[in-house]
């Protein structure tokens, strides 16, 4: 039976419509024309959905007007910033003005304060003290005695600085202020500070080592004369080096604060000189001291008014 169903052959459909096959493409075809898209139906959101929000304005005198000014939103918000800028910077600027008021207004006893200190730790002790209250004789009292003297006046000519240096500052606090002191002013500063701190100390070395300078001085009344000297050109150096570091306005007037001084405390070592009774070439010693920081003193003060005059010719091509 099974070599019978062999030999026949296979039995095709000629006709696919009467044994309802189709082919693939057909039957897609036929789903796709049964399908058609539902319309959806939503009335309220879900829960996890926000509701819309709708712009509503409160005031009855807008209109529903919002934004107004532009016709775009960009606009309006660039405008607003640049609003807001412009109000910023107007109250920096009014909270700079007051700042700057108040500092002018604080300046003013500044210019009275610095020269009162100034003449209070200088001048009062070097002229108006008398010298029998403080010296009595070659000894280390009569030295601190002195040292103390030009020590006051060291603090006082600091707390001077200090003012000068606060009132030569820009009115704007904001504003950094750097002043440079030139390379030919520092070289004459230097040398005029080093050949008054060697003239004194040639003379000790020539007193104790050449014949021709006889009598020799005692250690004692050099110091006397010369200590509370060196000590205070030495404060100066320092001082001058430190406003040239800290580019301080106030490196024009330091020297001449100093030297001004110095001019008295030489001449108050030629009183003390002529009661310890020193040789006549040691007072001449001071009298070419003197000379010489009369000299100094003059070229600075030329200094200042060239200075001051080249600050005004600046001024006035800036304007």
């Amino acid at each position: 039976m099974a070599s019978v169903v062999q030999l026949l052959p296979p039995v095709v459909p000629t006709n696919n419509k009467l044994f309802g096959y189709r082919k693939p493409y057909q039957r897609c075809n036929v789903y796709l024309k049964r399908i058609q898209p539902m319309p959806v139906l939503c009335a309220s959101t879900s829960a996890w959905e926000q509701t819309p929000v709708k712009y509503a304005p409160t005031d009855s005198n807008t209109k529903g007007e919002f934004l107004k000014g532009t016709t775009t939103i960009f606009e309006t918000l660039t405008s607003q910033e640049k609003d807001e800028a412009s109000q910023t910077n107007s109250i920096e600027a009014t909270d700079v003005s007051n700042q700057s008021v108040q500092i002018l207004n604080l300046k003013w006893p500044m210019w009275l304060l610095g020269p009162v200190f100034l003449v209070a730790t200088g001048m009062a002790p070097t002229l108006w003290l008398p010298t029998s209250t403080i010296f009595l004789g070659p000894n280390i009292a009569s030295l601190l005695s002195l040292t103390g003297l030009d020590c006051i006046f060291h603090l006082g000519a600091s707390i001077f600085l200090l003012l000068a240096d606060s009132c030569s500052r820009p009115k704007d606090p904001t504003e950094v202020c750097h002043s440079q002191a030139p390379l030919s002013y520092k070289f004459w500063n230097i040398l005029a500070s080093t050949t008054g701190y060697l003239i004194p100390l040639a003379v000790l070395f020539l007193s104790q080592n050449v014949v021709s300078f006889q009598p020799n001085v005692p250690l004692m009344s050099f110091s006397i004369l010369f200590g509370p000297y060196l000590l205070l050109l030495s404060i100066q150096m320092l001082v001058e080096m430190l406003t040239w570091h800290w580019r301080s306005p106030v490196w024009l007037v330091t020297p001449v604060v100093y030297e001004a001084y110095r001019v008295l405390q030489l001449m108050r070592a030629l009183k003390l000189g002529a009661e310890l009774s020193v040789p006549v070439w040691m007072l001449d010693t001071v009298r070419v001291l003197v000379c010489w920081w009369i000299m100094v003193l003059g070229v600075q003060l030329m200094r200042v008014a060239w200075y001051a005059g080249f600050t005004a010719r600046a001024s006035q091509q800036q304007q």
